[in-house]
């Protein structure tokens, strides 16, 4: 072995060393990947299952489904609003591609259920940014609304998906993974990439921590933030149709509380609600912490009711913690506008 041999051996032990000493100050700053890491202890030890690779994938197969709306929601707390019309959003357009399909035809019924989900955000976000009122009560409005229009769509049965192909393309695998799965991952990665090195993630984080200053500064605050409410949109909607999709069939009740635990993976991912902060990759940590959560005391055999429990307390804690970080909860701060006498932005 020559002298160059050596030193590449040589730098890599030192990376890993130096990578394995920076472990206990990363987890110390990310508190919830220690949880997970102690989570899936925990339930490793009390089930031989859970660490098998058929229970790993269908934990990642439900972690994905409202994964999908964490990364959404994750750009709207971080811009410093709240999109709690997500869930309904599933189901609405699950149920519309499903119903579509044998009228339309695959194709246009996948872009319909797309685009009545970025229909959607795209009316929150108007209403929101032009008429000033917060977003908290726009999207619990549209949160009761659209679960109406689900029902009206679909009826209160379920509606079984006649295309073959895209039931085949829901269940499909890439080697041992779910393409679902897949499409999650290469969404988050996306996702962190663009809010780590381009002007958008940037804005954003300039919105949420300080709207004013992002309005002198000559941010498009309210463009930006349209465009979020519409990702967040988009993102219901292909969970509504990989859920379908993965199901078979389209249930009006789809997405029923999936805007709770979207809200509590970005919590507990550490994303101050009140804006201005926040880790795509934490709120990550956060929907595996809470997919583990659920699977694992599933394999226990406890009541899924503890799940709810779990994950109540958990929101409370990330709650009180946001809080005490120096701001009031997201509550309820308006929408500067013309009329209110402070500032206003084209959009």
């Amino acid at each position: 072995m020559n002298s160059t041999s050596f030193t590449g051996a040589a730098l890599n032990t030192r990376t890993w060393l130096t990578a394995i000493r920076r472990l206990p100050v990363l987890l110390a700053h990310h508190p919830v990947w220690l949880s997970l890491l102690a989570a899936i202890v925990f339930f490793a030890l009390q089930s031989p299952h859970f660490l098998s690779w058929f229970n790993i994938t269908n934990v990642l197969l439900q972690a994905s489904f409202f994964g999908f709306l964490a990364i959404g929601m994750t750009l709207i707390i971080i811009s410093g609003h709240i999109d709690l019309s997500v869930g309904s959003l599933v189901g609405l357009c699950a149920g519309l591609c499903v119903v579509l399909q044998p009228v339309l035809g695959l194709p246009l019924a996948v872009l319909a259920g797309l685009a009545a989900g970025v229909l959607c955000g795209f009316i929150n976000g108007l209403i929101i940014e032009r008429l000033g009122i917060n977003s908290l009560i726009v999207t619990l409005a549209a949160m009761i609304g659209l679960k109406g229009l689900t029902f009206a769509i679909v009826g209160e049965e379920s509606v079984i998906a006649v295309n073959t192909t895209f039931t085949g393309i829901g269940n499909l695998r890439i080697g041992t993974l779910h393409l679902i799965s897949i499409v999650f991952f290469v969404l988050i990665a996306v996702s962190h990439w663009v809010m780590s090195n381009t002007r958008h993630g940037r804005d954003a984080y300039a919105i949420g921590g300080n709207r004013h200053a992002a309005v002198n500064a000559g941010i498009g605050v309210r463009r930006h933030v349209i465009v979020n409410f519409m990702v967040s949109g988009f993102l219901a909607a292909l969970c509504g149709l990989a859920i379908s999709a993965n199901m078979g069939a389209a249930v009006p009740t789809y997405g029923q509380g999936y805007e709770g635990w979207a809200i509590a993976a970005v919590a507990l991912g550490g994303t101050r609600l009140t804006g201005g902060s926040g880790n795509i990759l934490n709120s990550l940590a956060g929907v595996l912490l809470l997919a583990v959560l659920r699977n694992g005391l599933n394999l226990i055999h406890l009541s899924a009711h503890y799940v709810l429990i779990a994950i109540g307390l958990a929101l409370l804690i990330a709650l009180v913690l946001d809080k005490h970080s120096g701001k009031p909860f997201i509550a309820l701060k308006p929408t500067p506008s013309k009329k209110s006498g402070e500032f206003d932005e084209t959009l």
